[in-house]
């Protein structure tokens, strides 16, 4: 997809089955390599926790992955974290804990926060991109019953904020505002977008540069240009390329 000039793995720092769900929906082709950091929190405030947490796990599969590896790579760290009246909901330790966050979640909306860093080695530079997305999540009222029977199913222990919106939780989502993926733990359209920016967009800003050059150089260094581009860019038409991610 956006990896048209060269080829570049992606590594992919989440064992979240949910994350590789998503980069396969987008025909982004990676490799999984979980990160397995001591995790540092130094703020409380939602967006600025998952985006520090994306960081870590980012930076600890890179140094990972280039001690085994050479050539351009780019690393995805995510982080999900949900925040209900300001307060961040993390995995539940037990069920007790998971009613007590379904609980304060129920009837009404909620926050759903991931936070997002690219990790881009590429031309022996390390370029970093972090970010995070927010959407909002209405849930409908759920008596003590539904609650402990959703529990009971054992779907929220292993979420942030005790559930999982694709699952059977999804019965009680009156309405989302906001980017779907993010809920589910990776803003995929976003992700896109920025590796366009930052693979894609290095690659042109060099084109630039050679346009420079064709404009100012001698006729036989024109001609050098002219087959340049013909290698760079393909008379065959794109459908017929095959997708280097």
């Amino acid at each position: 997809m956006c990896s048209r000039t060269q080829k570049l793995t992606v590594v992919l720092a989440s064992a979240s089955p949910r994350r590789t769900e998503l980069l396969e929906q987008g025909n982004i082709k990676h490799v999984v390599m979980p990160s397995h950091c001591e995790e540092v929190i130094t703020s409380q405030v939602p967006s600025q926790v998952v985006e520090e947490l994306s960081v870590q796990k980012a930076e600890d599969v890179y140094q990972q992955y280039e001690t085994k590896n050479t050539g351009d790579f780019l690393v995805i760290g995510s982080d999900t974290v949900v925040a209900a009246d300001g307060t961040i909901l993390g995995k539940p330790k037990d069920k007790e804990q998971a009613y007590q966050m379904i609980s304060m979640l129920q009837g009404k909306a909620h926050q759903v926060y991931t936070g997002v860093t690219l990790l881009i080695k590429k031309d022996g530079k390390k370029i970093r991109k972090t970010f995070h997305e927010c959407s909002d999540v209405h849930v409908y009222p759920m008596s003590k019953e539904e609650i402990r029977e959703y529990i009971a199913t054992g779907e929220p222990m292993d979420k942030a904020g005790a559930y999982g919106i694709q699952g059977a939780f999804g019965v009680y989502i009156c309405g989302i505002e906001g980017d779907y993926n993010t809920i589910v733990g990776l803003p995929l359209a976003r992700v896109y977008q920025e590796m366009k920016k930052y693979i894609y967009g290095h690659f042109l800003a060099r084109s630039e540069k050679l346009l420079s050059f064709h404009r100012s150089g001698s006729l036989p260094d024109r001609l050098s240009f002219l087959i340049l581009l013909l290698l760079l860019f393909p008379i065959f038409p794109a459908s017929a390329q095959k997708p280097l991610l």
